[in-house]
C-alpha cells in the first residue's frame, strides 16, 4: 500500500508539471531549488532509515512521499530553467541517478538495503552538488553564495539525522561515525560564516541567532552517541526544527539576491 501511494503522489507531480502554465523559474529561485536536491537527496534516505528502524514511522513515511513528490517537481523546473548545455547535460545525470535511487528507496526497508540507500544518497547528493556550482558560477552573484551556503546547511541537517540513524539502527557501512562527525563540523563553520556575512538584515540576524540556540541544542544530544546511548527521536525532532529554520534563512537570502539581481538591471 505505501509503495502504492508514493507512486500516486509521484504520478500526480508529473503531470502537475507538465501543465502548459508551468512557469519558467529565474536565478535567484534555481539557486534555492537546486540547493533543496541535495537536501532531498539525504531527507529521503533519513526517512527510508526511521521508516526501517521504527523511528517515529507513519511521520517518515509521509515525510518519504512528499520528499520524493518534491524531488520530482523541482526537477522538471530546474530542467525547464536550465541556462546552459552543460548544466543541461549534469541534469541529465542527475535524472539517472534519480531513478536508480527512487526505486530502491520504495522497498521495504532493511539493513542490507539501506547500507546501498546510503551508498545511492551520496551519489546523488555529490551531483546534485555539481549542478547547484553550475548554477551558482553562472549567475556571477555574490548574493548566490549565501542562497547556496545557507541551502546546505538544510541539507547538512537532514545528512547529520541519516547518518545518526544508521549508527543508531547499527547499519553495517564503515566510517559512520567519521562522516557524522565531518558533517557537525561543516555545519559549526558554515553557521559562523553566515552570522558574518555582511548581506544580513536584522530579521536574519534574529533568524540566524535562533538557529544557532537550536544547534547548541542539538550538539547536546550528539554527545550522548559517543557514550553508545542514542536517542534518534529526539535527534530527527531537533534536526528538524533545523531544516525549517535554514529553510527559511534560504528563502530570505534568495530575496536578498532577486533585490541585487532586479537593481542591477538597465
Amino acid at each position: 500500500m505505501r509503495q502504492l501511494i508514493s507512486r500516486s503522489l509521484l504520478a500526480l507531480s508529473l503531470s502537475l508539471g507538465s501543465l502548459p502554465c508551468w512557469a519558467v523559474i529565474n536565478d535567484a529561485e534555481a539557486m534555492n531549488l537546486s540547493g533543496m536536491q541535495r537536501m532531498l537527496s539525504q531527507r529521503i534516505a533519513k526517512s527510508y532509515l526511521m521508516i526501517g528502524s521504527q523511528i517515529r514511522p507513519d511521520v517518515a513515511n509521509q515525510q518519504l512521499d512528499q520528499s520524493l513528490a518534491k524531488f520530482e517537481s523541482n526537477y522538471m523546473a530546474l530542467s525547464e530553467y536550465a541556462p546552459s548545455e552543460e548544466i543541461r547535460r549534469e541534469l541529465q545525470v542527475v535524472e539517472g541517478l534519480w531513478h536508480e535511487y527512487r526505486n530502491l528507496v520504495l522497498e521495504t526497508p532493511d539493513k542490507t538495503g539501506a547500507a546501498e540507500v546510503l551508498a545511492q544518497s551520496d551519489s546523488l547528493l555529490a551531483q546534485c552538488e555539481k549542478v547547484v556550482r553550475l548554477i551558482e558560477a553562472h549567475t556571477g552573484s555574490r548574493s548566490a553564495q549565501l542562497v547556496n551556503r545557507s541551502g546546505r546547511q538544510r541539507m547538512l541537517s537532514q545528512r547529520i539525522a541519516k547518518l545518526y540513524l544508521a549508527m543508531s539502527w547499527h547499519v553495517p557501512v564503515a566510517g559512520l561515525e567519521q562522516h557524522f562527525n565531518q558533517a557537525v563540523g561543516e555545519f559549526d563553520t558554515a553557521l559562523g560564516q553566515l552570522q558574518a556575512a555582511e548581506e544580513n538584515t536584522p530579521a536574519i540576524q534574529a533568524a540566524l541567532k535562533k538557529s544557532g540556540a537550536q544547534w547548541a541544542f542539538s550538539r547536546a544530544g550528539f554527545r550522548l552517541s559517543g557514550d553508545s546511548r542514542y536517542v534518534p527521536t529526539v535527534i530527527t525532532t531537533t534536526t528538524e526544527t533545523l531544516l525549517w529554520q535554514m529553510n527559511d534563512l534560504t528563502t530570505a537570502y534568495e530575496g536578498v539576491m532577486n533585490s541585487r539581481l532586479v537593481s542591477a538591471l538597465p
